[in-house]
């Protein structure tokens, strides 16, 4: 352009997402290139893949509706927003038929596309800022969003933090002689075990006391005879917080590290627990041994500790809600435990199941309980009475924990919740055939369902039993479905506001009923479609992908949406945290940047299309 408005445009630009991120010669380059149109009230943009000359629309004054082919609003704009990423890319897969028209005089800017395909060209570092796809922008976005001195030590690779002390022996070597060299001179408390080449087990220092000289085990022995044969091995390339995933998971203090076939180390908690977040990482172990539910309640703060650490890792929010799941699996099961030694043996077998967010491994700051009890068809009156009154013990203990009561009262401690197989597979048969509303919400608790403490064969019974009721009824996907849609994410958001009205939480936008749960509704419906029975969130969406209900560009979106809004969520979360408030769901428009805003908008409109795909698919006669 070359006038005297163009400081002006290179001024904007340079505190706008993405441009704010390229180096300041890039946003001269830029700003010199911008066409300025204006467009007065009613006036419309045409897009269609015969457009020859393209552009990155940004809005500077005014506001713009953008609507589809029949006539559906996709979203509402207004200031600092962007729109025809679409058609960045190859005109043969550019989005065809939508409008862009101006609900008021409008200014904007229009930045040329074969300039944006120039510096992309020229710095690819900055291609996946300007992506046609709303995916590739948004898992761009989750990546900027943590700052890199935030990573710290969960974002390095394994192989950065590990030891090389480590001890690799052959599987016919006696005991004594692998004894001696873990303590040699690099003593290592852990020896990888061999075939030739091939890795067939493992034996730690521990497994010498406890299985060699606690058990008398001849010291000549083979080394094989002893060892763990299913060890857990890690990749040097790895992130730090995947090992102490591993760690959590499987109740273990080291880990081989492998790289390109070859052992290269060994990572211990020993390595890891010099830094106080991360050593907090390593509560499961502290929650195993605790002696009562006041020793219980005194570590709820180190989940805090915890969860701030996660968000600040920058990990997925799949990864996230893994550990904070393990997390409270563990509580879970220890109070139950101490709960079990003060009652008294159980009369029956019985299995404790998790729901809701715990069941598919998604717990955070925010959750609470959803939990049932499982019990043996030869239950009896009496042993009902020792199962309720465990049930209200362990739910209290949970709440002592940080772990509020369900509003809702879908807990083991409600009496309803607590009954044998043989009434469940009844309570799904009720739901599944005549899914009216009183029973969509409660099938909706229970659709994700885990063991964790118990006859885990009883609730795979029962959770079998939903899905072939499920899959008897035709009516049930499309009632879900009708459910699901019924609200809408907010696409006028930040300019006509879909806020809480009324009570303290007043003209606030909650953030898990417009967006998380929608998501999350969406998941069940095209992995139950395609008769999976998965729980996770992110999962479902793969499994359906993979099985043909929905295509793999959805998938993709959808699952990209549903980590930025999560991570969203959780910054929202850990900024009450870190501000001395008590986090909720609820964010007040003034709180969203403008880079989360533009985001927000993108994820938004994956919702709402995935919706019109779902009422398309499954809801007929619509």
């Amino acid at each position: 352009m070359g006038s005297s408005i163009t400081p002006n445009i290179r001024d904007f630009l340079a505190r706008l997402d993405p441009f704010d991120k390229l180096p300041s010669a890039l946003v001269e380059s830029l700003s010199n290139s911008v066409v300025v149109k204006y467009l007065a009230k009613d006036e419309v943009i045409a897009f269609s893949a015969l457009c020859t000359k393209r552009y990155l629309y940004i809005v500077r004054t005014g506001a713009i509706e953008q609507r589809s082919q029949d006539g559906s609003l996709r979203a509402r704009l207004g200031v600092d927003d962007q729109f025809g990423f679409t058609f960045l890319g190859p005109l043969q897969k550019a989005e065809d038929g939508y409008e862009a028209q101006a609900i008021e005089d409008s200014l904007l800017y229009l930045v040329p596309h074969h300039e944006l395909t120039r510096i992309c060209h020229e710095h690819p570092e900055f291609a996946d800022y300007f992506a046609a796809q709303a995916t590739t922008r948004l898992s761009t976005a989750v990546k900027h969003a943590v700052r890199k001195e935030d990573k710290g030590l969960f974002f390095r690779q394994i192989g950065e933090v590990a030891s090389n002390n480590i001890a690799i022996v052959q599987q016919d070597e006696p005991i004594k002689s692998v004894a001696k060299t873990m303590c040699g001179e690099q003593r290592s408390s852990c020896a990888v075990v061999m075939n030739h080449d091939e890795i067939v087990g493992m034996v730690t220092d521990r497994d010498m006391t406890r299985s060699v000289v606690a058990a008398e085990v001849d010291i000549n022995a083979p080394i094989s005879s002893v060892m763990n044969s299913t060890p857990i091995l890690v990749n040097s390339e790895d992130k730090v917080i995947q090992a102490i995933s591993l760690m959590l998971q499987y109740n273990v203090r080291c880990l081989p590290v492998v790289k390109e076939g070859k052992v290269s180390g060994l990572l211990t908690t020993t390595h890891l627990v010099h830094n106080h977040k991360t050593q907090s990482l390593f509560l499961i172990e502290k929650i195993k041994y605790a002696d009562s539910i006041n020793a219980l309640a005194a570590l709820k703060e180190e989940k805090q500790t915890i969860f701030q650490a996660l968000v600040e890792s920058g990990i997925s929010s799949e990864l996230q809600g893994q550990v904070m799941s393990m997390i409270m699996d563990a509580f879970t099961r220890r109070i139950i435990q101490l709960t079990e030694k003060t009652l008294g043996p159980p009369p029956c077998e019985y299995a404790w199941l998790v729901a809701g967010s715990h069941a598919r491994n998604e717990v955070h700051m925010l959750s609470d309980q959803d939990s049932a009890i499982v019990l043996s068809d030869q239950a009896t009156e009496s042993d009902h009475h020792y199962f309720n009154y465990l049930a209200m013990r362990v739910c209290n203990g949970l709440a002592a924990c940080g772990y509020p009561l369900c509003d809702g009262k879908y807990m083991a401690a409600n009496k309803k919740w607590c009954q044998p197989v043989s009434r469940w597979k009844e309570y799904y048969q009720k739901w599944v055939l005549s899914p009216e509303y009183n029973k969509l919400l409660s099938v909706s608790v229970f659709l994700e369902v885990r063991a964790i403490h118990g006859n885990k064969e009883f609730v795979d019974a029962i959770h079998n039993h939903m899905h072939q009721c499920i899959q008897k009824n035709p009516r049930f996907i499309p009632a879900l479905t009708r459910d699901a849609i019924e609200t809408q994410p907010p696409l006028g958001i930040f300019n006509s506001l879909v806020l809480e009205k009324g009570g303290e939480n007043s003209n606030t936008l909650n953030i898990k009923k417009y967006a998380l749960n929608l998501i999350i509704d969406l998941a069940r419906i095209f992995s139950l479609a395609a008769g999976g029975s998965l729980t996770g969130t992110e999962e479902r969406f793969r499994y359906a992908a993979q099985h043909g209900t929905m295509s793999q560009d959805s998938c993709e979106n959808i699952i990209g949406a549903f980590r930025f809004i999560t991570h969203v969520r959780f910054r929202h979360q850990l900024n009450a945290i870190l501000n001395g408030n008590t986090p909720d769901n609820h964010i007040a428009p003034e709180q969203f940047s403008s880079f989360e805003r533009k985001h927000l908008k993108e994820a938004f409109k994956i919702i709402s299309e995935l919706q019109d795909v779902a009422k398309l698919r499954f809801v007929k006669g619509s």
